[in-house]
């Protein structure tokens, strides 16, 4: 479990292009602690850092816990969450995005 934890952490961190260093200071733990975590190398996890982690990446889906998640998976519920918090800071350009992807999508399953 925490091999993955670890890998999501790292593939959503590098995706938005936070370097280890500059995210292991915004969490206020060493780049080794950061990397050990990214690498499955640490056995337990505080819940304070958690919470960070999960506020700046949104690495939580709401799959239930009994279900494997793939990759697609992960991206899609991750980009709900992103999506969701879009709608309530900026509700026009939740609606412009969501019109555009519905768009896009019926275009492209004709």
């Amino acid at each position: 479990m925490m091999q993955d934890l670890g890998k999501r952490i790292r593939y959503v961190r590098e995706k938005k292009g936070i370097t280890l260093n500059a995210f292991a200071n915004q969490l206020g733990v060493s780049s080794g602690d950061l990397s050990n975590l990214e690498r499955g190398k640490t056995d337990n996890i505080e819940l304070h850092l958690l919470e960070k982690i999960q506020k700046e990446l949104l690495i939580f889906s709401m799959v239930p816990p009994d279900q494997e998640e793939d990759q697609i998976t992960f991206r899609f519920n991750r980009a709900m969450q992103q999506f969701r918090a879009l709608s309530e800071a900026e509700p026009g350009t939740a609606e412009y995005l969501l019109s555009t992807l519905e768009n896009g999508l019926e275009h492209f399953l004709k």
